[in-house]
């Protein structure tokens, strides 16, 4: 054992037991950052505009804040963009981290001095949670990649703008940075493809132990290091034994990463956005990823099925069920109020709480009453893989409301690495699967709405064509897993 991996697992012990200090206190751990929020913001814009003096518990919260999303809260935030002091926060934010929105155009999600070491604890803490249960602390010797958006920043109004994942790699730490790739230089290309290349490049050689990144972009680097080695991952990188993502389901990926590396590794998953660090998988044992509930957020849940009703009711940590599918909203110590970031998730455990993310509450198909979610297609595909001998690079899910022929039906677009013997039976599998998860897509194939799911085949490459065309390939960017609407199916259809 090396001295680095000897104090790695020291290091871990000592957090992991500071840790559980909110662990086995969670509700007193939320109670305590709200009040703090409330504390720290009454004196803002919002804290005034909102009544936040007159507020004593998440009951008056939920009177006096209403619940917004990005659009909602923009007029708030322009004012923050334009430079204004204590609009959301106390003072200016450190950093804005910029997205891509739907309605809005580009986000400008808030960072503040409180809210961003928690970023970065998170992310280390998911690693020393790892190390402390397994032992395993032999990647610390090895070089790690973190495939992420340029570091490069630009300034407005005083306050540095950029992408989360490039904010985050300012704030590696000294020990690991003789460790970290690639090279920043090669960290600020932006083209993605050329950005592949020059990691490949960088990294083919070196003692590659820790990989890290969302699993669609992770795959594409993987395909490059085979074509310019001839080797499997596995062989080529012998110590490799940890992938860490973040962002989608691993699952419906995991059999093609296992065929691309050649054998197993052990993983862990990540809950970031820019809005928060709100959960990651602190144990191999258990699934799901633990809540951070003393990081400076204070939650609440909408079951989604409730989302759009008129009042619907504002749960508190406290108050959450096991196996229900909700909208988080989060309060944050850097200025978001009552904020819905668009994500559901359903709780796995409550001693500790654990979640699972279920999709987006804006991405369904509910163009027949149904309300597939992204959880429910995953677990149907994944399970269908599991069957047969197949294996998919990516998909998605949209509805085909006006067919040429037959009745209206599910389309799954596919992008196969092995296509399945069976392409009938596979898709059968699939049908199948769903309609046990959801009641009211059993309901629609029975009562003959709708006919069973019909594949199309997507060509290599197709759905990286699509996210160049949107200008969002690579990076922190996800292809939605379903839609309401035909943009992606018309796009891959006229390939």
């Amino acid at each position: 054992m090396s001295i680095k991996s000897f104090f790695a697992k020291i290091f871990a012990h000592i957090v992991v037991m500071q840790q559980q200090k909110w662990i086995i206190n969670p509700i007193a751990a939320q109670q305590n950052v709200f009040n703090k929020l409330m504390q720290q913001a009454k004196h803002t814009q919002f804290g005034k505009d909102h009544l936040f003096y007159a507020i004593k518990n998440p009951t008056d919260f939920a009177k006096y804040v209403p619940v917004r999303d990005y659009e909602a809260l923009k007029p708030y935030v322009d004012k923050v963009v334009a430079g204004q002091k204590d609009v959301l926060w106390q003072g200016k934010p450190l950093y804005f981290a910029k997205t891509s929105g739907t309605t809005s155009g580009a986000k400008y999600i808030p960072i503040s001095k409180e809210s961003m070491p928690y970023h970065i604890q998170a992310a280390r803490n998911a690693i020393l949670f790892y190390i402390h249960e397994t032992g395993n602390a032999n990647f610390v010797n090895g070089k790690m990649i973190f495939l992420q958006g340029s570091p490069e920043m630009s300034e407005t109004n005083g306050i540095k703008v950029g992408r989360l994942s490039g904010i985050a790699a300012h704030y590696v730490p000294k020990y690991l940075q003789k460790n970290r790739l690639p090279s920043w230089q090669t960290n600020c290309i932006d083209d993605w493809e050329t950005k592949v290349d020059a990691i490949v490049k960088e990294t083919k050689d070196q003692n590659m132990t820790v990989i890290s990144g969302i699993p669609s972009w992770v795959q594409m680097y993987f395909d490059k290091l085979i074509e310019v080695s001839e080797k499997k991952v596995g062989d080529l990188f012998k110590n490799f034994n940890l992938f860490i993502y973040g962002g989608v389901n691993y699952e419906p990926y995991r059999k093609k990463f296992e065929q691309l590396i050649g054998r197993k590794v052990d993983s862990i998953e990540l809950f970031p956005a820019s809005e928060g660090f709100f959960a990651y998988q602190d144990s191999q044992k258990h699934k799901g990823m633990l809540l951070l509930l003393n990081a400076g957020i204070f939650y609440e849940f909408i079951k989604a099925d409730e989302f759009y009703n008129e009042n619907p009711t504002r749960y508190t940590i406290g108050q959450v069920q096991l196996n229900v599918n909700y909208v988080l909203i989060i309060s944050t110590n850097a200025g978001l109020w009552a904020y819905n970031i668009g994500d559901t998730v359903m709780f796995t455990s409550l001693k500790p709480y654990r979640i699972i993310v279920t999709g987006r509450i804006k991405h369904y198909i509910s163009a027949f009453g149904e309300h597939v979610i992204g959880k429910e297609v995953e677990q149907a595909m994944q399970i269908a893989l599991e069957a047969s001998n197949a294996s998919v690079t990516e998909f998605t899910v949209a509805p085909q409301i006006n067919p040429e022929s037959g009745l209206p039906y599910h389309e799954w677009l596919i992008e196969f690495e092995n296509e399945p013997n069976d392409l009938n039976q596979f898709a059968l599998e699939i049908d199948q699967q769903l309609r046990k998860q959801n009641v009211y897509y059993n309901d629609l194939i029975v009562g003959n709405v709708l006919r069973t799911l019909v594949i199309t085949k997507v060509p290599t490459g197709g759905f990286n064509q699509y996210m160049k065309a949107e200008g969002k390939l690579g990076g922190q960017n996800k292809l939605p897993r379903l839609a309401n609407d035909r943009k992606i199916a018309n796009f891959i259809h006229n390939l």
